[in-house]
């Protein structure tokens, strides 16, 4: 499972023309998928998105979570994150999970998310979806599971 985490001010996410999921203070999450990715993935990435520390304290240093500021995450698919570009000019998309495994693996992040008591937004799996998003910080981190 790999993710490309953003710290932001605010976050939506639209599917012709229409807002289907939509985030102030916290995390956009873009997720990838791979193909033997089970529940100790989800449960070890939801785990270490929600406690990472990369919120300002009151001194400005990183030392408070997602968690910690009652913010929100949205979650977004991205099996583009997996896109291999070593060679030739087309990426090769082999190392990301059928959409038979990624979808449900998907969905079962958010639901760990919301069961962590982290108010979750979504786009829509396999969608044309068109993702806003203003970068507090910027803060982006990039994380794979062991």
């Amino acid at each position: 499972m790999r993710a490309l985490i953003q710290r932001v001010s605010r976050a939506s996410v639209s599917v012709d023309g229409a807002v289907i999921g939509a985030i102030d203070h916290g995390l956009l999450v873009l997720l990838g998928i791979a193909p033997g990715d089970t529940d100790k993935e989800r449960d070890w990435m939801v785990r270490k998105i929600a406690g990472l520390r990369i919120f300002p304290d009151a001194d400005g240093r990183f030392d408070r979570s997602v968690e910690d500021t009652q913010g929100s995450v949205l979650v977004v698919s991205q099996f583009t994150l997996f896109g291999d570009c070593r060679k030739g000019r087309r990426p090769n998309f082999s190392g990301a999970a059928h959409p038979d495994l990624a979808e449900p693996m998907c969905e079962a992040v958010c639901q760990a998310f919301e069961a962590a008591g982290i108010h979750t937004q979504r786009g829509r799996f396999a969608a044309d979806m068109k993702v806003e998003l203003v970068n507090d910080g910027p803060v982006t981190l990039m994380l794979d599971t062991p």
